[in-house]
């Protein structure tokens, strides 16, 4: 049973589609003190949250059963994406759920300055009629920077030209064709800011970005001008922003989120150029019920162990003709955990090649998944897809990516050899060499192609008996004698002679309950080399 608490507010339909799962036992505590989190966090295994709660050092210490962090938003900062790393915690987010929702309030707090329209509403709530106060302007032939091309930025560049607008974008790492597909024209932040009469921030938060807009940028902007965030406290300085609005340089300033939530002695609240709003970019019944869904679908994969869309501390799969990647990332962690029950040596160094079509893709997540599937079988320590590397360091595991287009006939196939140079584990003679490989067939079928120089097809599930035996007659009916006598079921038999070691490897499927007599039998069975049991 997987316990999961939740501490941001969800929509109730992700509440009760995780409820519905008979393997989680959900404790829903929206705006939970951090100090009270601090002393119940240790049994959980996953924590759904959103900006509220900070996922500090801490908090991971203690929370000494966390294998997930599920943020129900777009923004991570509140997160330490490296020490959850470190502890093997996967973090994940739901970008382009809240994409519309933020961008629309970004409109909403443009036009609210523009035409006055919060201190019109205050004066006729109080019985006032002033229309010559409330003089705005328009935005047509208007000049609006944006910054940051993303899914934000580029909904805010659509509505912008509705309004037959001029726009301006910065992004190195949007690709020009983005740009172009948007109608937006590329520059640098120092021209963008030079020549907009609005500013509009949609970025994340981080190093680079942390007080991008200071008091150099805002002085080199145009008088008058108006600064728009609804992305992320921080990316403004405040003070430099408060001091320009008071001096006139900013005309009016949007601001929804802020460097300290909620403000304390909000020196903002007194100026009437200033439209506030508390952190509600994503507060809509659309984003939030699409936010939630994707949380009730993502956590319960994340926790079974599959893979999520939005990883923030892995890479992300990419698909190669359907389900391919996803189905080579399955089979590559079988072949780990393969080779972790068969491996007579402690390895030294373990190398990876790809072929065909899998080589041209990122890589990146199957070379996690074996190591994940390897290391789990060998540690007491928590090891999953996020610090598989690192726990493969502390063991000794050198591990390299290298080339080798010759390994396999197979359109696109991965094969792992290991290495070490040392005694195996009971003693016996020095250096040592194993190699497992797999390829994955059309629908997806994957199959394990190569066992220690031995070729088969054989689907990757199950319980295995390997016996490695010399070519000579009757040994097979000795192998089935011996599983006769233990009750051991058959459910399929493959073969793989080697004319080079003149060896033949059995590789039978049956049936879990094999009896350490067995083994033991088929060990004392004459010209039976080897004897292995694997479950995957």
């Amino acid at each position: 049973m997987h316990r999961v608490l939740i501490t941001g507010a969800i929509h109730p339909f992700g509440l009760e589609s995780l409820r519905a799962e008979k393997d989680l036992q959900i404790d829903y505590r929206p705006d939970l003190p951090l100090a009270e989190l601090l002393t119940i966090i240790e049994p959980y295994h996953c924590l759904i949250t959103r900006s509220e709660t900070p996922v500090r050092r801490e908090l991971l210490d203690r929370a000494r059963n966390l294998k997930v962090v599920a943020v129900a938003a777009v923004g991570t900062a509140h997160v330490d994406i490296e020490y959850a790393t470190e502890k093997g915690v996967l973090v994940f987010n739901t970008p382009g759920k809240n994409t519309n929702s933020a961008a629309e309030l970004t409109l909403a707090l443009l036009l609210d300055l523009v035409r006055k329209i919060h201190d019109a509403h205050e004066t006729m709530r109080k019985g006032g009629w002033d229309r010559h106060r409330f003089t705005g302007t328009e935005l047509l032939s208007k000049t609006i920077g944006i910054v940051g091309l993303g899914s934000v930025g580029h909904r805010v560049a659509r509505f912008a030209h509705g309004f037959e607008m001029r726009v301006l974008a910065c992004d190195p790492y949007i690709p020009d064709e983005a740009f172009a597909r948007h109608r937006a024209e590329k520059t640098d932040l120092q021209t963008l800011v030079r020549e907009s009469d609005i500013v509009s921030l949609h970025v994340p938060k981080n190093r680079e970005t942390t007080g991008m807009i200071g008091p150099r940028e805002i002085a080199s902007m145009k008088k008058g001008v108006i600064l728009l965030n609804a992305a992320r406290g921080g990316i403004i300085d405040e003070p430099a922003l408060l001091a320009a609005l008071q001096s006139g340089q900013v005309a009016g300033a949007g601001i929804d989120t802020w460097s300290e939530e909620p403000p304390r002695d909000n020196p903002f609240r007194d100026l009437p150029n200033v439209v506030m709003t508390p952190h509600i970019g994503a507060s809509t019944v659309e984003a939030q019920l699409r936010i939630a869904e994707t949380i009730a679908v993502q956590v319960p994969r994340a926790l079974r162990g599959g893979l999520v869309d939005a990883p923030v501390n892995m890479p992300q799969i990419r698909m190669l003709g359907g389900d391919a990647m996803v189905a080579y990332t399955v089979l590559c962690e079988r072949l780990g955990t393969f080779a972790a029950q068969f491996l007579d040596f402690r390895p030294e160094q373990l190398q990876i090649c790809y072929r065909g079509d899998i080589a041209r893709q990122d890589c990146r997540l199957l070379r996690l998944a074996f190591l994940k599937g390897y290391l789990q079988q060998m540690s007491v320590e928590f090891v999953s897809y996020v610090n598989a590397e690192q726990r493969a360091k502390a063991v000794g595991l050198r591990v390299q990516d290298v080339e080798d287009p010759g390994f396999t006939d197979f359109e696109s196939a991965v094969k792992f050899s290991f290495a070490a140079s040392g005694p195996e584990r009971g003693g016996g003679a020095a250096g040592h060499e194993f190699t497992i490989g797999g390829v994955v067939f059309g629908g997806p079928h994957p199959r394990i192609t190569l066992v220690d120089g031995f070729g088969y097809e054989v689907e990757p599930e199950g319980t295995f008996l390997l016996i490695r035996c010399r070519d000579k007659m009757g040994v097979l009916s000795a192998i089935s004698n011996v599983m006769d006598r233990h009750g051991i079921l058959i459910h399929r038999l493959d073969f793989s002679h080697s004319r080079e070691r003149r060896r033949t490897m059995f590789m039978f499927r049956v049936g879990q309950g094999i009896p350490d007599q067995a083994i033991e039998d088929l060990r004392a069975t004459p010209h039976i080399r080897m004897v292995k049991k694997i479950s995957i």
